[in-house]
């Protein structure tokens, strides 16, 4: 069928007559199938000389005809459109589309619904929306020649060429409704800011923008910043929803609010242009920003423009960081704040004393000429925090948050910490929001054990804000998630309460009854989205309590049960609590039969270790607790050995990843080092002892390019296998015959003076960047001997040292205790977790190895005699330094052991209530035992 025939048979399926409408739509299907009829509707819908209601036929028909037929469902189904016909239509579907819209009348404003809420949702704006959805997803790929891959370069530069320039002056023209006071969706605006910002960088767009970009920015831009009527409706009817809205619209707080806010995607606007174009721009948008300043000042009381005095604050604090760093404008910022921010703290409008709260808290941390006014400037915020409208007060509270961590002086606040946490809990109360939390975080991390006496108090009141937060966020949809954060944000402060009181044992027991409902709660898949919050309490409170209750035990297995349904992504987090239920509550986990600790843990691990679909780097804890029960057990748990052994070994023989398969070799070590006979007998019982052997031997001598180890790379790692290694050598001779013994000592030599190294060079490391590696400072006498000391692997801290110590928050720090990758070929030898702290802390592995070698000498010469004998030069060389070393190991650890008595005896209460805390937390705190004499040993060359 021919153009012409076409054209006359659509208008007859337009008749009002039937039997001409029935014969048009038969004559169509007949003839739908043939070759060029979709190019001939194609042609029918942009020929211009056509009727517009045939051409309209024309689409609807191409529209039906490509959704049922362009490919077939049925995959043995023929085709029914040529494949030159799919091509024709492919090459120009794009240009024909680009003649359609001058087409389309626009509809009457009388035509659009009244109701801004339904007018948004109209068919016709949603098109709109869509539109330029589309155009700004294709801007976004092919916007930048830069970013393309070779086979969509063509494209990009067709894009760029013919398209987006006129796409940016159609936006531009749609804009021109915002001057006009036409009718604009948020979400179309937004979109259309977001192409406009998006073209700011780009050179060839920008030109394209320049020459009406005062009015984009002053006739546009500027009135979307500027409080509105839907701001006066919201503030008066719905304050909780304007702090909600409005808020998160100037810090950014929520990624769906920023989507469809008019005013981010305005701020976002002049922040880009300032930072990439601000040599043009910056200095006229202040001269407009201080126009305002000037009129709202020059103007009476009744005719001041409070809106855009608002708009201009707004501005200001958007451009802080631009503003901190620019001259001359860094300069005159205090005098700006006092002449045009601070005095609005007594505005007779609350926006405007919300606002000026909030850019207050913008510019806290700058430095004031005059302490005055920033002593002002933070009275006021207290004050606003009692103000009678809801969005000043929390406006206040966020601002409160910069000013707290800027005060030099907590003397400021500290006459009225208590009526400020009454305040901070009477908002609470109001509105769920997490910054509130991270303001009350703030001034618990700054006033310490300060907070001790109101501890008790704000865990009570952040538990009830929890419980709160957690039936609102149950109850509201999906889409809006503030109470859920809100209920993370009070666990975060639960948890940096507890770390500011951690120097207070007796504070956990008080504190406990609150915390426990929860704990109970969210450690079931209930907690799921807050379970990493819970777990971090749960290690305080197993860390820092005097000792761990009944209560707390109860909750071992939640954990377990989690652990083996669904929280296997939370395994390093369960970690810390578990290390610490077992190295504090060590006789508990081995007398308890009911629950039966033991076998619950080994259940879990053997079921993690032995799944085959389970990454190794999700089992990495496993061996990890593994070492702790074998650390803490050590004599208690001999029926354990052989299962947790042979556990190791089989998952040792399917592993890939090279940090993984050293935790499992040190599992053995740490079992020699347990029972060396045991261990050993259980290996030759499997008959893999030369098998585990030459596997970990090999292990010790592989290098990288750098020639640095390979594995083992911690210096707990090397020392787990120095004590590992050093413990076979007291076995008799029927056991480790003379060759075996002749290089387990070699290799634990060679492993002894790479620890020494790394020992020594982290040392060097941390007193050149002055910064001490366990976060405190240790006693003045003697600063060298203190660090030597804790890198040796000793413990030196005291209760009162720990009690000053800045403990890292546990849970969410448990990523530290994860290596970096193993396949670096950096020369980096050290990982994110040398603050392992364990048992053997208390164990020099120099003296160690030395008294073992000894006593090999005394009870059996003749093995000694001939073992010495196998060594060459070099290796008596080592022997010798090791020994020298050792001794200068005990010196040390006697002068360190006198001063630590005579701090004790100072502070006896502290040393004395400090708990002992687990292998993953902080550096362990334990008193040295005595040591038997250690007589010099040197060897001699026989």
């Amino acid at each position: 069928m021919d153009l012409p025939s076409l054209a006359i048979v659509l208008r007859a399926a337009l008749s009002h007559v039937p039997e001409e409408r029935k014969a048009a739509e038969e004559s169509l299907n007949q003839f739908q199938y043939t070759p060029q009829h979709l190019v001939r509707l194609l042609q029918i819908i942009v020929d211009g000389s056509c009727d517009l209601a045939v051409r309209q036929v024309a689409s609807i028909h191409f529209k039906n005809f490509i959704a049922k037929n362009w490919s077939p469902n049925d995959p043995d189904e023929s085709q029914k459109v040529l494949d030159s016909d799919k091509a024709m239509v492919r090459e120009n579907i794009l240009g024909f589309i680009i003649q359609v819209p001058p087409l389309l009348r626009p509809v009457p404003v009388e035509g659009q619904p009244i109701d801004p809420e339904i007018r948004k949702s109209w068919g016709w704006w949603k098109v709109k929306k869509w539109t330029i959805h589309i155009l700004n997803r294709l801007y976004t790929r092919f916007g930048d020649l830069k970013l393309q891959k070779p086979e969509s370069k063509a494209f990009a530069q067709m894009f760029q060429k013919n398209y987006a320039g006129k796409i940016l002056a159609c936006h531009m023209q749609l804009l021109n409704a915002i001057r006009t006071g036409d009718y604009l969706p948020d979400r179309v605006i937004n979109l259309v800011l977001q192409y406009l910002t998006n073209s700011v960088t780009k050179n060839s767009m920008y030109q394209l923008m320049q020459p009406q970009i005062d009015i984009i920015v002053f006739e546009i831009i500027f009135p979307l910043m500027c409080f509105n009527d839907n701001d006066k409706k919201l503030w008066e009817e719905d304050p909780h929803e304007y702090v909600r809205k409005g808020y998160v619209a100037y810090s950014f707080a929520d990624i769906i609010e920023d989507l469809y806010s008019p005013r981010t995607a305005a701020m976002d606007f002049v922040s880009e242009l300032v930072r990439k174009r601000g040599k043009g721009n910056l200095q006229k948008f202040i001269h407009f920003i201080v126009d305002v300043f000037r009129r709202y000042d020059e103007s009476s009381a009744d005719h001041k423009p409070y809106r855009q005095k608002d708009g201009a604050l707004l501005a200001i604090g958007t451009l802080c960081d631009k503003l901190k760093q620019t001259d001359p404008y860094k300069s005159e910022l205090e005098r700006m704040l006092v002449q045009h921010v601070f005095p609005e703290f007594n505005s007779p409008v609350g926006h405007l004393r919300a606002k000026a709260a909030w850019v207050a808290g913008q510019y806290a941390h700058i430095n004031f000429s005059d302490p005055d006014n920033f002593r002002k400037a933070m009275h006021c915020i207290v004050s606003g925090m009692r103000d009678p409208d809801l969005p000043v007060r929390v406006d206040s509270v966020f601002a409160l948050r910069s000013f707290v961590e800027a005060c030099k002086d907590l003397n400021e606040i500290r006459p009225i910490l208590p009526q400020l946490l009454d305040e901070f809990f009477k908002l609470m109360n109001e509105v769920e929001n997490e910054d509130l939390v991270f303001t009350l975080e703030t001034i618990v991390d700054k006033f310490g054990e300060e907070m001790a006496p109101y501890a008790l108090g704000l865990c009570q009141n952040l538990a009830a804000a929890f419980w709160r937060c957690m039936a609102s966020s149950e109850a509201e949809d999906e889409s809006d998630d503030s109470g859920a954060l809100a209920a993370v944000g009070c666990l975060r402060a639960i948890s940096t309460i507890l770390e500011s009181i951690s120097s207070l044992p007796h504070l956990f027991i008080r504190i406990e009854p609150t915390l426990l409902p929860i704990m109970r709660r969210m450690l079931t898949s209930d907690g799921q989205d807050v379970y990493e919050e819970v777990l971090e309490i749960v290690s305080y409170m197993t860390f820092f309590s005097p000792t761990i209750s009944f209560d707390m035990w109860s909750l071992w297995p939640l954990m377990m049960e989690a652990l083996n349904d669904w929280a296997i992504d939370f395994f390093e987090n369960i970690l810390v609590p578990l290390d610490n239920y077992i190295s504090r509550g060590t006789d508990h986990f081995l007398q308890c039969k009911d629950p039966d600790y033991q076998q619950s843990l080994w259940n879990a691990l053997s079921s993690i270790m032995r799944d085959g679909n389970m990454e190794d780097s999700d089992i990495e804890p496993a061996p990890k607790l593994i070492e702790v029960v074998f650390q803490n057990c050590k004599g208690n748990v001999d029926r354990w050995v052989e299962p947790y052994i042979m556990l190791a070994i089989e998952r040792l023989q399917r592993t890939e990843k090279p940090y993984l398969k050293c935790l499992l070799v040190q599992v053995i070590a740490n079992a020699f080092y347990y029972n060396p006979l045991l261990t050993l007998e259980t290996l030759n019982k499997h008959r893999v002892a030369t098998e585990i052997f030459s596997h970990w031997f090999a292990m010790l001598q592989q290098v990288k390019k750098s020639g640095v180890r390979a594995n083992f790379k911690r210096e707990h790692d090397k020392k787990v296998c120095c004590l590992g290694l050093t413990s076979l050598i007291r076995l008799p001779a029927d056991q480790i015959p003379a060759d075996a013994l002749d290089r387990i000592f070699k290799a634990t030599l060679e492993l002894l003076v790479a620890y020494k190294d790394q020992v020594a060079e982290s040392k060097k490391r941390n007193e050149e960047s002055g910064d001490d590696m366990d976060g405190f400072d240790a006693d003045e006498e003697d600063d060298e001997e203190v660090d030597s000391d804790k890198e040796m692997g000793l413990d030196d801290e005291d209760g009162d040292e720990a009690s000053s110590l800045h403990l890292q928050k546990l849970a969410a720090e448990a990523r530290d205790f994860q290596p970096a990758d193993e396949d670096d070929d950096s020369d980096d030898d050290f990982s994110d977790d040398e603050e392992l702290t364990s048992p053997i802390d208390e164990v020099d592995p120099f003296i160690f190895f030395v008294e073992t070698v000894q006593g090999l000498q005394a009870s059996d010469p003749a093995r000694f005699q001939n073992l010495m004998q196998t060594l060459d030069f070099r290796y008596q060389a080592l022997a010798n330094g090791i020994a020298q070393h050792a001794e200068e190991r005990k010196v040390e650890i006697a002068k360190k052991k006198q001063r630590r008595q005579m701090h004790s005896d100072r502070n006896e209460f502290c040393s004395l209530s400090q708990p002992v805390v687990g292998q993953f937390w902080a550096r362990k705190i334990v008193s040295l035992r005595e040591k038997p004499k250690i007589e010099p040993w040197i060897i001699c060359h026989q």
